[in-house]
């Protein structure tokens, strides 16, 4: 049997809920933290191992500082189907690093993965407990809305694609809020870390 660390906490959020916040929170009081996200980048940026297929899948979205992400989002956008095929090129290369995160980390009483799409795109059966990070609709709306580049439209767009907030709180472990005093939720972090490992820190 392949050594796993003990617990492996799946952390997730809609779109503007403060996740990756809470993720540093995380890291910070030293659990071991998988970014998704960050992973993804790498595989999209200059040298990244997916160009290639994303070039050959999505012509002309790439170059030599990796993707244009703004291209990418219109090739995508355009057509119904090429979501699919994005995720078919970037999910086998994010679960090898995950993968290889668990085994570095396999002494571990708990580790994080961070994933947006956790429920979405199926990676809650890869997780023993499962944390929500969540807000009112009307502050998620606020952070995005501030975001450089991003319209009401776009947002709308995400979150169609998005399991809504109220259905993965109920789904959840764990709910941690992020629409309260920052403090307020380094606490509720450090209440699931408390019980899921039986320590505070490092």
């Amino acid at each position: 049997m392949i050594a796993r660390p003990a617990i492996i906490l799946g952390l997730t959020g809609s779109i503007g809920m403060g996740k990756s916040t809470v993720a540093a929170m995380f890291a910070e009081d030293g659990v071991p933290v998988f970014d998704a996200d960050a992973e993804v980048h790498r595989l999209q940026g200059p040298g990244g191992a997916a160009l290639a297929a994303i070039e050959a899948a999505f012509p002309g979205t790439t170059g030599d500082l990796g993707v244009d992400r703004a291209l990418l989002r219109e090739a995508v956008t355009a057509d119904p189907g090429a979501f699919a095929r994005l995720e078919a090129i970037l999910h086998p290369a994010v679960a090898e690093m995950r993968e290889a995160f668990l085994q570095a980390n396999r002494d571990a009483p708990l580790v994080v993965l961070d994933v947006p799409l956790l429920f979405e795109a199926g990676g809650w059966r890869h997780v023993d407990r499962i944390a929500v990070v969540s807000a009112p609709a009307e502050v998620q709306r606020e952070r995005v809305l501030a975001r450089p580049g991003m319209t009401a439209a776009r947002f709308e767009a995400i979150l169609a694609r998005q399991l809504p907030d109220s259905e993965k709180r109920a789904r959840a472990d764990f709910v941690i809020p992020t629409g309260v005093p920052i403090g307020e939720t380094h606490a509720v972090v450090r209440d699931v870390i408390a019980c899921l490992a039986g320590r505070v820190g490092g």
